[in-house]
């Protein structure tokens, strides 16, 4: 196998410049056509990097998943998971973010990078009340960069045009029972988990 380990040598491969699109897309705030469009995903993933290395984690709501706190700030609420911490580590300790925008059926994808902090103002937390529960923090990003990545990927693959693609993929209680050595039940854990899920939902 043959890798390439001098940017020189990578470069090579690709010696046609950016075209001007792919340089005029980036902006450093939110503009009226950027805010619509962070506006309407209920779905993102989020992407630090810390000491151990990265993660990437999605992140979802049933209305917009981000908050627009002013053109250069965002806010993403930390619902309930799985307590494994990893995204809110990374950001703890390092803070550089990228966070990956899909709205089902668009073939554009928005992306921004920037600097997150975990925020637990008062003020903040209630702004993402329901029915008395709120998350035990925000993700409060400050934005360096926006914008559109190509739609060429979703095109490929077909992701909004082929429908439901999940037939015969293993499911979770599969996935653990095959790593406990079949010490959690695949078929007791896969009926559980909907209605585990949704009394866990916020």
């Amino acid at each position: 196998m043959t890798w390439i380990t001098e940017l020189d040598a990578l470069e090579a491969l690709y010696p046609e410049p950016p075209s001007q699109a792919a340089i005029a897309k980036v902006a450093r705030c939110l503009t009226p056509a950027y805010r619509a469009w962070i506006d309407r995903p209920r779905f993102c993933m989020l992407a630090p990097v810390g000491p151990q290395g990265t993660d990437c984690s999605p992140r979802g709501d049933d209305g917009p998943v981000v908050s627009v706190l002013d053109p250069t700030t965002l806010a993403l609420p930390d619902w309930r998971g799985n307590n494994r911490l990893d995204s809110l580590r990374n950001i703890v300790a390092d803070g550089r973010v990228s966070l990956t925008f899909m709205v089902a059926g668009a073939q554009e994808i928005l992306r921004v990078n920037g600097n997150a902090r975990l925020s637990v103002a008062p003020d903040l937390l209630a702004r993402f009340n329901r029915a008395g529960r709120q998350p035990r923090c925000v993700v409060v990003v400050a934005l360096g960069e926006v914008y559109m990545q190509c739609a060429k990927s979703l095109m490929r693959s077909r992701l909004w045009q082929d429908g439901d693609q999940s037939a015969g993929l293993p499911s979770l209680g599969t996935i653990l029972q095959e790593g406990t050595a079949g010490g959690i039940d695949a078929v007791a854990f896969d009926t559980a988990a909907p209605i585990r899920a949704r009394e866990r939902m916020w």
